[in-house]
């Protein structure tokens, strides 16, 4: 099923086209009346009285055929609100064959040409579906037509929302895809063909890794028949002397754990081990789209962690790109080593002026924050700040955890400079991230979000319908839009 969006001065001719009318929180609809005929004024205003005003939603059956939606706008609503709007009116329309819908622009009681943008944005958002792999296709189609002259978004907002959709879907379909389709071959050929966007992208393979002696990242992936690749997207939308912003995502594309083998219980949703680095993607992707006007790099290291012959066992020992010394105690604590090189790797050759990573990096941080809020480590005030308002504004929450020395003597080795596993027990999210920090060579304002919670919801959420979730790109590209444009 798609959506398709229409602007239009007038309504669609067809009779049976349902209309979308919006109305203040205490639904008075005298304002309606010019929009409506006699006959359905008067119906829907004797059914208003004695609806319940909590809801703000109503849809009035006509015939068999014709329905009539009231939305209640409240005052003052944020724009996540306005978004969370749209979405529940789209699980509320009628899924019937190529069925259409009259959205009257002019009965805005909100008079901002944005509010229709973001409620469009949260219906678009919700109506994300995954079904390449079903045999029987859905041909549905949906027409919305936005009808009226007033309140309409400008041609700007039209792009933006379009580019951060886009961004978003791309996100969501890599996460979706099966373990065998998207192996780290397949993800780096599909990295390459975003140059058409205008995207530069650099693909480091294992020859060329093994080069720069990015040892940590390599051992994750020498037990699979599959290579193990740094891919890097940069979009120059600013002056060429300006600093870039810097992405880093973890693309672990099926994680079996190694040796330090994952329980068979829920084994394949290890296909979204990739997440991190999906929102990296996406969100470069929406860059390119909408030509954010700054510099930016994407960068994933993308791996599979199976089991095999060579494939790395606890107690090894690996040379980072750093330069230092990881033993690897527990091989399903293996995306921090992805993560270690990709991040000195981004701080070393773009001196960017911050660092963002996107990891689905433990479990102990949904015994922490479920799926409610990613967990949020920074070595700066500044951009967590940062980060935390941009996601408030959204609806991709992020809470604040803690980083400190003290937890440093948990992750060292006897045996190397550390290890990358606390096996005191304990605090398991903030000794991956302490872990990280330590790659952070240069003291850049650098944050790491675990969205182990966030990445994929089983059950559904406000602006999507289960599955992959493209957490972090709308996030990312708020904290950017607010911050650095």
């Amino acid at each position: 099923m798609s959506i398709k969006i229409n602007y239009s001065k007038k309504p669609s001719a067809k009779s049976s086209a349902n209309l979308v009318l919006f109305s203040n929180e205490k639904f008075k609809i005298n304002d309606l009346k010019r929009f409506l005929t006699d006959s359905e004024f008067s119906y829907i205003n004797d059914l208003s009285k004695t609806i319940d005003l909590k809801k703000n939603l109503f849809v009035f059956e006509l015939n068999s055929k014709k329905k009539i939606v009231l939305i209640s706008v409240k005052s003052n609503l944020k724009t996540s609100d306005i978004e969370n709007l749209g979405a529940e009116f789209y699980g509320r329309v009628n899924y019937g064959k190529d069925s259409e819908y009259n959205i009257i622009s002019d009965s805005v009681i909100e008079k901002k040409n944005i509010f229709l943008g973001h409620f469009l944005h949260g219906l678009k958002l919700k109506s994300y579906e995954f079904k390449k792999y079903k045999s029987k296709k859905d041909t549905r189609v949906i027409s919305i037509n936005i009808v009226g002259s007033k309140n309409i978004p400008s041609i700007k907002d039209q792009i933006k929302f379009k580019a951060l959709e886009e961004g978003t879907f791309y996100a969501r379909d890599l996460v979706s895809e099966p373990g065998n389709i998207l192996h780290p071959d397949e993800y780096a050929k599909r990295l390459s063909s975003l140059k058409k966007f205008g995207l530069k992208i650099n693909i480091f393979d294992e020859k060329k890794l093994k080069k720069l002696g990015m040892n940590a990242l390599l051992g994750v992936g020498q037990g699979s028949i599959r290579g193990s690749y740094l891919v890097t997207m940069e979009w120059n939308g600013a002056k060429k002397n300006t600093k870039p912003l810097a992405f880093v995502g973890k693309g672990v594309c099926f994680d079996t754990g190694g040796y330090s083998l994952k329980p068979a219980r829920f084994m394949e949703d290890m296909t979204y081990d990739m997440a991190g680095s999906a929102t990296v993607v996406g969100l470069m992707k929406s860059l390119a789209l909408r030509k954010a006007k700054i510099n930016a790099v994407g960068v994933v290291g993308l791996v599979e962690n199976m089991v095999s012959g060579n494939a790395q066992r606890p107690g090894d020992i690996v040379r980072s790109y750093s330069g230092k010394t990881i033993e690897v105690l527990n091989t399903d604590a293996e995306g921090r080593l992805v993560l270690a090189d990709a991040l000195t790797f981004t701080e070393k050759k773009y001196k960017p002026q911050f660092i963002v990573d996107l990891a689905t990096l433990t479990g102990a941080i949904i015994v922490c924050l479920g799926s409610e809020y990613a967990g949020l480590f920074s070595n700066d005030d500044k951009l967590s700040k940062q980060i935390f308002n941009a996601g408030e504004k959204v609806e991709e929450k992020v809470w604040r955890m803690p980083l400190h020395k003290n937890y440093d003597k948990l992750m060292d080795s006897k045996n190397a400079d550390m290890q990358n596993i606390n096996y005191v027990g304990g605090a398991g999210s903030t000794t991956a991230a302490q872990f990280l920090q330590r790659f952070i060579l240069n003291k850049t304002p650098w944050a790491h979000l675990d969205i182990a919670g966030m990445a994929f919801s089983k059950y559904g959420g406000a602006l999507n319908s289960g599955g992959a979730t493209g957490f972090g790109v709308r996030l990312l590209n708020q904290l950017i839009e607010e911050n650095y444009e």
